[in-house]
């Protein structure tokens, strides 16, 4: 059973379900951004947002956050998820009732990526393999610091990490099978293990692609630290700006993007029509759209990016990689549009399962019973948050495109120089919601 008949539709709003009709939806999207853009450059003269700000926390919450206690409780809740997702892995039924692909493709995808944005990037905290290389070093009696190579590769990794794995989530047939996921899952094990072996916890901050996954998401949620260490309440638009710019960034943020629209765009009629009835396997040519969705998200914003570098008369090397921040909350909007419905119904589904591991019957958790809540998931509901999340994130990456800008380009040319991003931004925005909701 492929996992296109085991998980229900992404979405289930259409145009019909909008509160305006969809034409004048786009245009005020549009409007919105461009809105957004002339106010910026009207009011927004200085860069404003630094790595001082954000409210402090109350001591004894700043000290709970950091307390051993608290860290060591979220881990142990890890690796205990991670050893009852390996016992039904194992020894589980292979039947729609098997929990694991709930785990992997909807709690691993999509929950990890909803938390991170609410409580920050945590899976480096519990993420096992970090754990597993611990108990490794420490039976060896090695510190734990140890590597073999100094690690040079950035986010490059991770980059091609999470592009495998929307490919096994979207592209790969039998998906949802338990062999499939048995060598999917000991692959990333072994292959993490191996790699944080080789370059040390280097690799582990940047390179594992669910904690890039996770930590650029985390970037958005309101919980951050200031640069002095200490726990604050911040706006989403301070996170992103704070990232270094690595190799890689543009790569990881473009899978981040791409591969959520090529979700959309896979269930177009016409696409679906056309793959079926070609001879070419239809695996080839999903796997050649998602790669084509993710590369015109780099290729489009380093365009824009170095059409800005030329107009405000600065060198266009690194100015795309410090511009892929702002792809963060454009892809998080997309995210939170796409997956709203999935992550509603088949994490509650995901959660009954998982109260019988084994398939014998059995309620250990108590939750079998549970159902999805209804009103989550009505078609004007979902409509709603469609629309709020894409139009929010297009206009937090503006605001963060503008921050980068005239914070790397001379102050008369950063406005202009910015005309080139809005652009490929309401190009994405119109893009995005007519994926959603004309299929």
């Amino acid at each position: 059973m492929t996992l296109a008949l085991a998980l229900p539709a992404h979405g289930v709003g259409s145009r019909e379900d909008l509160p305006l009709p969809f034409h004048l939806l786009l245009i005020g999207a549009g409007l919105a951004l461009v809105v957004s853009f002339i106010a910026l450059g009207a009011l927004w003269k200085q860069p404003r947002l630094r790595g001082s700000d954000g409210r402090l926390l109350p001591i004894t919450v700043s000290l709970a956050l950091d307390s051993a206690p608290v860290r060591g409780l979220f881990v142990a809740l890890s690796l205990i998820i991670t050893g009852w997702t390996l016992a039904a892995l194992f020894f589980g039924k292979d039947d729609a009732n098997n929990p694991v692909p709930s785990v992997v493709y909807v709690w691993l995808w999509v929950g990890l990526a909803f938390g991170s944005m609410v409580f920050g990037g945590f899976w480096r905290l519990v993420n096992p393999i970090r754990w597993l290389r611990r108990g490794l070093l420490a039976l060896g009696r090695i510190e734990e610091d140890f590597s073999l190579s100094e690690y040079r590769l950035g986010y490059w990794p991770a980059a091609a990490g999470l592009l495998a794995f929307t490919w096994l989530e979207l592209v790969a047939p039998d998906n949802a099978e338990l062999l499939t996921l048995w060598v999917a899952i000991l692959g990333y094990i072994v292959v993490g293990l191996v790699l944080s072996l080789l370059y040390g916890p280097a690799y582990l901050r940047t390179g594992d692609p669910f904690t890039a996954w996770s930590s650029l998401y985390g970037t958005l949620s309101p919980l951050g630290r200031r640069d002095d260490g200490r726990w604050v309440l911040r706006t989403p638009l301070h996170g992103p700006l704070q990232l270094p710019a690595r190799p890689g960034l543009l790569a990881v943020t473009s899978v981040m993007l791409g591969s959520t629209a090529y979700d959309g765009f896979s269930g177009e009629t016409r696409w679906y029509s056309f793959v079926q009835s070609s001879a070419v396997p239809a695996q080839v040519w999903d796997t050649a759209a998602l790669v084509s969705f993710c590369l015109v998200v780099a290729a489009s914003l380093y365009a824009a990016a170095s059409l800005s570098a030329h107009l405000a008369g600065v060198s266009v090397r690194g100015v795309a990689t410090s511009f892929a921040s702002s792809l963060i909350p454009i892809a998080a909007g997309y995210l939170i549009a796409h997956y709203w419905s999935l992550w509603v119904w088949e994490g509650t589904n995901g959660l009954a399962k998982v109260s019988d591991p084994l398939g014998t019957g059995a309620d250990l958790l108590g939750t079998a019973g549970l159902t999805p809540p209804a009103a989550l998931i009505a078609p004007g509901f979902v409509a709603g948050v469609q629309v709020v999340s894409i139009i929010t994130g297009h206009v937090l990456g503006v605001v963060l495109a503008h921050e980068r800008a005239i914070s790397l380009f001379p102050r008369r040319a950063a406005v202009v120089g910015q005309l080139p991003l809005l652009a490929v931004m309401v190009v994405y925005t119109v893009g995005g919601l007519t994926l959603l909701f004309s299929s």
